[in-house]
């Protein structure tokens, strides 16, 4: 192994690479909370992302050989999960139903403006977005992909990559000025 990973989580990844469920355990425990957030932003709620995450574990945990050591294991990790979420939405896209956002009424939330705006009410404004939507802008927006990349992974037109991270984007701040609307109003 390499310097770009702890001494903990070298040993961690020879014992999985042996079958030892105690080190699978504690590797999916220390990466548990990276993961998640990862998840998180490729889903429309936390029991979908939780799906992912161990659908994704366990191919981490099948194809740890694959692993280059001389490469950062997050980002590795990150990758397999951010595949897996796309395998899902592909396996799943004739199921979403591509309702935009406008339609939905987001939740209200009794928290001030300042506390409104925080990475949970962030993650939950992406989960509202359309399937094709979040995982665009999940794509582009967070995980640094280009269109080129993102119509080839989701097998539409770079065209509509593009229209897709705009009207995601238009839906976010649309969701966020009425978010603020709405709490501007509670205080008057």
């Amino acid at each position: 192994m390499s310097d770009t990973v702890s001494k903990e989580v070298e040993i961690l990844l020879r014992g999985c690479l042996k079958g030892d469920r105690e080190a699978q355990r504690k590797l999916y425990k220390h990466f548990y909370g990276y993961a998640m957030s990862v998840s998180l932003r490729y889903t429309k709620d936390a029991e979908e992302a939780k799906d992912i995450l161990n659908d994704s574990f366990l191919k981490v945990f099948t194809k740890l050989h694959q692993y280059d050591p001389q490469k950062p294991l997050k980002g590795w990790i990150r990758r397999i999960i951010i595949n897996t979420a796309l395998d899902s939405y592909r396996h799943n896209l004739k199921h979403y139903n591509l309702m935009d956002i406008e339609a939905a009424v987001p939740e209200a939330d009794a928290f001030n403006v300042l506390q409104q705006i925080n990475f949970e009410y962030m993650v939950s404004l992406v989960q509202a977005l359309s399937p094709a939507y979040r995982a665009v802008f999940s794509l582009y927006a967070i995980d640094g992909y280009t269109h080129e990349e993102i119509a080839d992974m989701l097998g539409i037109a770079v065209g509509t990559s593009k229209s897709n991270l705009a009207k995601a984007r238009a839906n976010l701040r649309a969701a966020l000025k009425e978010s603020r609307i709405d709490e501007y109003k509670q205080h008057v």
